[in-house]
């Protein structure tokens, strides 16, 4: 018999096949035909939610950022935290740490994966952008920091710290070290703080395991 299944259900079990089809096989080589029989239905459902392979990948990448952008959302808004830790914190709430997270951005980062690598990345940067400059914002009303570019800001200190602090990237400690130190140097001077004045309230996040 026939299994009738609600539209969310069936969408996301699309989109969970998609996803391991995509970082397995890249985008490329992948077609609607592997992904109609990895969840085994006709290809009139599949249609019936998504009219083509690329519109199928934006959907993946979508799910992906809302749950990567969850947490990051979460620390903007608490605001008994000072506000250069909150924006530390959610540029570290970007880095996946599981297992699962791990694999799938292995194979993002393969070339077979590129348009799905860049896809991704210019989503996390239109949207964390504006998040990132209200805290700027936010800072230069407090008389912390000061720039007449802080949405510029706010890219720049995305772009690095997302490159610079990539957990593929294999670093000893003292080359992490040093970057962690450089992201907070360079952070002061576009913010045209005092050399140094970062360093006690964030260099402690950056040591930590996990945010607290």
């Amino acid at each position: 018999m026939r299994v009738v299944k609600e539209a969310n259900e069936r969408k996301n079990e699309i989109l969970d096949a998609a996803e391991r089809l995509f970082v397995t096989k890249g985008f490329d080589r992948t077609s609607t035909g592997d992904i109609l029989s990895e969840v085994g239905i006709a290809r009139g459902t599949l249609y019936y939610h998504f009219q083509s392979k690329e519109e199928i990948l934006d959907a993946v990448i979508e799910r992906m950022i809302r749950q990567m952008l969850a947490g990051a959302k979460g620390l903007a808004k608490q605001k008994e935290l000072p506000v250069l830790q909150r924006l530390t914190l959610m540029i570290r709430a970007l880095q996946i740490r599981d297992d699962r997270g791990d694999a799938l951005l292995e194979q993002i980062h393969k070339p077979q994966n590129a348009l799905m690598h860049q896809k991704i990345q210019e989503r996390l940067l239109s949207q964390m952008n504006p998040l990132l400059t209200a805290l700027i914002e936010e800072g230069m009303a407090e008389g912390i920091c000061h720039t007449d570019y802080p949405a510029e800001v706010a890219e720049m200190t995305f772009l690095y710290a997302n490159t610079a602090f990539d957990t593929l990237v294999v670093q000893s400690e003292a080359e992490k070290r040093r970057k962690m130190m450089a992201f907070i140097y360079n952070l002061e001077r576009l913010l045209e703080m005092e050399q140094g004045s970062m360093l006690e309230t964030v260099l402690p996040l950056f040591q930590d395991e996990a945010p607290s």
